[in-house]
């Protein structure tokens, strides 16, 4: 745990750490961002002055200590300072989901009482006015690109460099006051609130203080010898929790460079160009990359196919080894670099992963198989487990100690419980202060000794310490034999397969499992091309015969391996559907992380899982939809329901023998 000792020794907020890096690395570079195809950069002193320029243009405006600044926008430098910029004034930063739909984001800015909003463009902008005849306490919006804004009302509103040249001429007039304030800042102030995703029912806004945020930054960098040499690429919701310890926590405290990609479509163009040394991506981003060089291959010639999976078996088999220093024999080693020569070496660089030295992937599980192809590559992958309650991180694992079926050891300075139920427990410096007004919510979920319920169910490995997760405390049940349920188990195998994008599995107090599949469109889409299969929308592709027989194959194989594990060998899926829409964010169906809302989905398709188990080959439906401009609709199907074999569990097959 955090001493005060330790706290009086460095700097006690984010803005003292940028006034010493730009001691320690002021010609380095501390952002990047490209704009038109241009990377543009700025020093950390470069940086530093932007930052205070626009916390003094904030003060103009009448910023007030305590104030709530919403932050909505993609990954720019301007939106990152304009947080630290807040912090300067004594405000407190809140940054939302750019994604999210006016109404969600009217529920976060009425929570936080937001006085002032930073937009990233017209639509950030749109959305804020269409909200705002609800919302009266929003004083200022401030939109960082012009384009669009020229006829807006602006008697409320600027644009942020006109903000940022205020402050700049008014620097002897608020300069004494911003100093001022900026010295009042203390450890156990807040320094940003950021909202649960929203898994289970409306987002908790999560208050995390300058110890919470700094001690995290600083014990994870020392965990894994992070730098000022390091390059990071900022792409992931600045609204998520990641983002903030990645971008600013970390990259304050080691003085690490932030690059901001040109967009979404871009982004593994800029990957490419940056080349980081510490990436992370949550499984989803993993999954994805994957499904490409499945695609890929696919189209790829005879020979080049051969040469791929003879030496991806090579890298399956001693990869990993060779990754963690351990010993492989002289013929497996060659074999090994002629495939990092051909094979390893050109597709890491396609990926962007070419400079990869620490690597790592949270948010959810990922598939031991999607993990394991990383890291035969030579990617020092590793997973961890947290939680933005606990700023980030609750366990990591060490260099030589990575295995896909563990989230690692507890974190430095952070201990960790299993309770007897089997949830696990943690306490450390990173545990949040508490749930904005909500006062229950907090005292249900940190005791007064600060251990914090994390919702989830796992274990300590004897032997190794590592801790394993088996899923959400939650959905983790049993079958109505009494056999172990784990949805999360299964579905993340089922998403290993590049033609599957999200999968949902029900069983809890059922007698058998049964699961509803997304197939990926443009994996599926491209296995259509080239089987000569027409269709002409997602809905229609998806009900295809050779689709179904293509997703049971699946399916079976992930039967197969299931039936392998004596504790979950009950979770194998007997009837699955594929569903005619993708499962959205903007239907409520997953958070803006991706989450499965297992609750919404349940309640929503109640007559697809009733069909699943009444024996029914068929199903009609109607689901209500909602398009990108809003507007409601609905879909309308006849869906099959097709069976998967089931595999004789491995302990009662050798019984039987």
């Amino acid at each position: 745990m955090a001493t005060d000792s330790a706290a009086s020794a460095g700097p006690q907020s984010i803005p003292a750490l940028l006034a010493r890096n730009v001691e320690r690395y002021a010609a380095l570079p501390a952002y990047r961002e490209k704009e038109f195809g241009i990377w543009q950069s700025w020093t950390w002193a470069e940086a530093a002055e932007e930052i205070r320029a626009m916390a003094l243009g904030f003060l103009s405006l009448g910023m007030e200590r305590g104030d709530y600044v919403a932050i909505i926008g993609r990954n720019r430098p301007a939106l990152y300072w304009s947080m630290v910029a807040a912090q300067m004034c004594g405000a407190i930063p809140v940054p939302l989901y750019q994604d999210a739909v006016a109404e969600e984001m009217a529920y976060v800015l009425d929570h936080c009482g937001a006085r002032f909003v930073v937009c990233g463009d017209q639509e950030q902008v749109d959305k804020v006015i269409e909200v705002q005849d609800r919302i009266h306490h929003i004083e200022h919006v401030a939109y960082l690109d012009k384009r669009g804004m020229r006829k807006y009302d602006h008697s409320r509103m600027n644009a942020l460099e006109d903000i940022v040249a205020e402050g700049r001429a008014g620097h002897h007039r608020y300069g004494a006051e911003l100093d001022k304030r900026i010295a009042e800042l203390g450890y156990d102030q807040t320094c940003v609130m950021l909202y649960t995703s929203g898994t289970t029912g409306k987002p908790k806004g999560v208050v995390l203080s300058n110890r919470n945020i700094i001690e995290t930054s600083r014990a994870s960098v020392e965990f894994d010898r992070l730098t000022h040499n390091e390059e990071v690429l900022a792409y992931l919701p600045m609204a998520w929790v990641g983002d903030f310890i990645f971008s600013i926590g970390q990259a304050y405290w080691a003085g690490f460079t932030v690059n901001c990609p040109e967009s979404a479509e871009t982004m593994m163009t800029d990957l490419r160009e940056i080349g980081p040394t510490y990436f992370f991506a949550p499984p989803r981003v993993f999954e994805g990359q994957l499904t490409s060089v499945m695609i890929r291959m696919e189209d790829a010639s005879r020979l080049k196919k051969w040469l791929f999976h003879r030496f991806m078996a090579v890298a399956r088999r001693v990869g990993p080894a060779i990754l963690d220093g351990k010993p492989v024999g002289g013929g497996d080693r060659l074999a090994y670099a002629l495939g990092n020569l051909f094979i390893y070496g050109p597709l890491k660089n396609t990926l962007g992963f070419s400079r990869v030295r620490v690597g790592y992937t949270a948010g959810e599980a990922i598939g031991p198989e999607i993990f394991d192809f990383y890291r035969s590559l030579g990617i020092n992958l590793k997973q961890l487990y947290g939680q933005t309650e606990a700023s980030v991180f609750i366990t990591q694992q060490p260099d030589g100690e990575v295995r896909s079926d563990t989230v690692g050891v507890p974190s430095p300075g952070v201990e960790v419980r299993i309770a007897d139920s089997g949830e696990v427990y943690y306490r450390s410096p990173g545990t949040f202060v508490e749930y904005y007004k909500n006062a229950e919510s907090t005292a249900s979920t940190k005791n007064a000794e600060g251990w914090v319920a994390t919702g989830d169910a796992g274990f300590f490995e004897e032997g190794t310490g590592h801790l394993r997760i088996i899923d959400r405390a939650k959905d983790v049940g049993k079958m109505a034999d009494g056999r172990l349920f784990a949805p999360k188990y299964v579905e993340n195998k089922l998403k290993f397969f590049p033609n599957i994008l999200e999968a949902v599995v029900f069983g809890a107090g059922r007698d058998r499992c049964t699961a509803f599949i997304n197939i990926d469109l443009t994996a599926v889409g491209n296995w259509a091309e080239r089987n000569n299969i027409a269709y002409s929308s997602y809905q229609e592709l998806a009900g295809h015969p050779k689709v179904y027989d293509m997703i049971r194959g699946h399916v079976e194989e992930v039967n197969r391996s299931v039936a392998e594990d004596p504790m979950l060998s009950g979770c194998q899926v007997h009837r699955f559907l594929i569903l005619h829409k993708e499962l959205d964010a903007d239907d409520g169906e997953l958070t803006r992380t991706r989450k499965v809302r297992r609750n919404i989905i349940a309640e929503k398709f109640d007559d697809l899982i009733g069909a699943l188990y009444d024996g029914s080959e068929t199903v009609y439906t109607e689901t209500e939809v909602t398009y990108e401009d809003g507007r409601k609709g609905k879909i309308k199907a006849t869906l099959k329901i097709a069976d998967a074999a089931i595999v004789e569990p491995a302990g009662q097959r050798m019984a039987a023998e």
